[in-house]
């Protein structure tokens, strides 16, 4: 091995060594190259507002929302960055270009803020970091904007990013953190005027005033729903050659996926495609097993938008085109589940409700088949849940910029709740009917089925904001026949 001359500097482990002479060639002769002038961030109008009604929660007290930090794949390659849900939601930067950053509510006044953007500046020419720094140069990973041009994105006022250790030093206003988003944060206020407990707050918080979307926020959902429906349609024309491929769940992954990249920033989850008995494993994301005609495809799916709004859409497919006897049973017992449980949403309804009622049908269901050995009644009490043998996950959350959203918020909030108008949701009831359960007669084991729609609530009840993906049985063969024909 020879030695470098200290003119000479590694921009990475493997990467050659930049001469002092390419070092200045680097650096001249570059044009400007501005953003589009008045560019504004998606939903710009609204962030004051939600800026204001978090300040109104904390007066006098500094809040620090970071927006998260690049996390290794493998050794020097990183996972795709998706900043925080709340740092995205008060700011509207939802770009792969945010790690690192913090939004900073500072205390103004006895009870206002003025909010604070500390971002990294971009890597212009003027040093050579555009080209010799990997993880953020713009050679690397792509431009992003400057302190004075987020100004203009956000409406928001932006310091430099060193600058945040600076503002954490010395006499401080009691503070409260966004904990476990970013160490370097977290470890700059470890001993400074905030305490886990309000943090805990400022999370729920921060959870709490998501719960209710605005008409911009349900068209966002209706944007990543209508994005997903053609997903949906993607699958079901691709169903041949997925049958014909030893791996048929990961062709179904695939073909969802370059829906989801090409209209939006992807899957806002891991896709579920679960043919045959793998229905029966909940959070089923390997996908690696064949597809076969006589079974059915549970397929749980959700485009994500530019603006990070996800959709959640369950449908349990027949691979041969048509249900069975035995399939069209378990899938008519489960969609009558759904409606029950649509049936009850309205502004005022406990949250809990729907669920209730969904697993009402179920158990009087799973009775009438003689799979449970119990009354429904008794099944259904607080001290048995015997039903759930079948049925074992909740028949719903809240949707929005996080695919179960609002989930730090307090109970008495959201799970003990009432619905809104706004509130958005999912109602997803299914069976699972494990391949080994004897309890089942045999021609229902190792079926799965869910039916998952989402909605919002209005004034007078809920409007099903993915009605155009078909539920019923003979609507679901029709649509596929449709599809496999076109």
């Amino acid at each position: 091995m020879t030695s470098e001359s200290p003119a000479q500097v590694h921009t990475g482990s493997h990467d050659l060594p930049v001469p002092a002479a390419l070092d200045a060639f680097m650096a001249a002769d570059w044009a400007p190259s501005p953003l589009p002038a008045g560019a504004q961030v998606p939903g710009r109008a609204l962030l004051p507002d939600r800026l204001e009604r978090l300040s109104a929660r904390f007066p006098g007290e500094r809040l620090v929302i970071p927006a998260g930090t690049l996390k290794v794949r493998s050794n020097d390659t990183d996972y795709r960055f998706r900043p925080h849900s709340a740092y995205a939601w008060l700011t509207g930067l939802t770009g792969e270009e945010q790690p690192d950053h913090v939004l900073v509510l500072e205390p103004s006044g006895p009870e206002g803020h003025e909010a604070v953007l500390h971002i990294r500046p971009r890597s212009s020419r003027n040093t050579s970091d555009f080209f010799r720094d990997r993880r953020y140069g713009e050679f690397w990973v792509g431009r992003r904007p400057d302190l004075d041009e987020t100004e203009v994105l956000t409406g928001l006022r932006c310091a430099h990013l060193d600058d945040l250790a600076k503002l954490l030093t010395g006499p401080q206003p009691p503070t409260r953190l966004l904990a476990g988003v970013d160490a370097r944060v977290d470890g700059l206020l470890a001993a400074r005027s905030h305490t886990p407990a309000g943090d805990a707050e400022l999370d729920a918080a921060l959870a709490e005033l998501r719960l209710r979307k605005d008409s911009w926020e349900v068209g966002q959902l209706r944007l990543a729903v209508d994005h997903t429906t053609a997903g949906f349609e993607d699958v079901a024309r691709a169903l041949p050659a997925a049958l014909r491929h030893p791996r048929g769940e990961r062709w179904v992954e695939g073909v969802f996926q370059l829906r989801a990249r090409s209209e939006g920033n992807g899957t806002g989850y891991e896709t579920i495609a679960a043919a045959g008995a793998h229905a029966c494993v909940l959070h089923w994301i390997r996908n690696d097993g064949p597809l076969d005609p006589s079974q059915l495809l549970l397929l749980d799916a959700g485009v994500e938008t530019d603006t990070l709004y996800t959709a959640d859409i369950t449908r349990t497919l027949p691979l041969s085109g048509r249900f069975s006897p035995a399939q069209r049973d378990v899938y008519e017992l489960v969609l009558a589940a759904q409606e029950a449980a649509i049936g009850v949403l309205r502004p005022g309804a406990r949250f809990r409700d729907f669920h209730r009622e969904a697993m009402r049908v179920i158990a009087e269901g799973l009775h009438a088949w003689g799979i449970l050995p119990v009354p429904p009644e008794e099944a259904l009490a607080d001290d048995s849940g015997l039903y759930r043998r079948y049925t074992l996950c909740s028949s719903g959350h809240m949707l929005g910029i996080d695919v179960h959203d609002c989930a730090r918020a307090r109970a008495e909030t959201y799970l003990d709740g009432v619905l809104e108008e706004g509130h958005v949701l999912t109602v997803e009831p299914g069976l699972y009917l494990q391949p080994d359960d004897e309890t089942l007669p045999p021609e229902l084991r190792g079926m799965g089925v869910r039916i998952e729609d989402d909605l919002v609530i209005t004034a007078d009840g809920a409007k099903l904001l993915s009605g155009a993906l078909p539920r019923t049985v003979d609507g679901v063969e029709e649509w596929m026949a449709r599809l496999l024909d076109s």
